[in-house]
């Protein structure tokens, strides 16, 4: 069993950056992926971008290409989505989920962390 837990959100200006963190307990099998997702209010969970555990290769949604980096400690069995640029339509809840192997489905999901950009 794998928890999530997502830290790092915030309010910030247009233009501005934060964080997030995404702290796994449990085993992280080096074949997992770890990805990151947003629900803004009336919308549907968008998928942000993912970074296999064991290479750390990175995807990303064109939304946000060239503005968030996703990276990965393994030694510290932590995620992290950097975000830069932020604007006012990156508000949303923001959740990093994993898998069991590459090319499952996210089975574990944290409890989400808000990120609000004020215009």
């Amino acid at each position: 069993q794998v928890q999530l837990v997502e830290s790092g959100g915030g309010l910030v200006q247009a233009g501005g950056s934060l964080r997030l963190s995404c702290a796994a307990s449990g085993r992280i099998f080096s074949s997992s992926v770890m990805g990151w997702f947003r629900q803004a209010p009336g919308k549907d969970r968008e998928f942000v971008g993912a970074v296999s555990w064991s290479f750390g290769n990175t995807n990303y949604a064109a939304s946000v290409k060239g503005r968030f980096t996703i990276s990965r400690d393994s030694a510290k069995n932590t995620g992290y989505l950097e975000m830069n640029s932020l604007k006012p339509e990156d508000t949303a809840v923001y959740y990093c989920a994993a898998t069991t192997g590459s090319g499952r489905p996210y089975e574990y999901w944290g409890q989400g962390t808000q990120v609000t950009v004020s215009a």
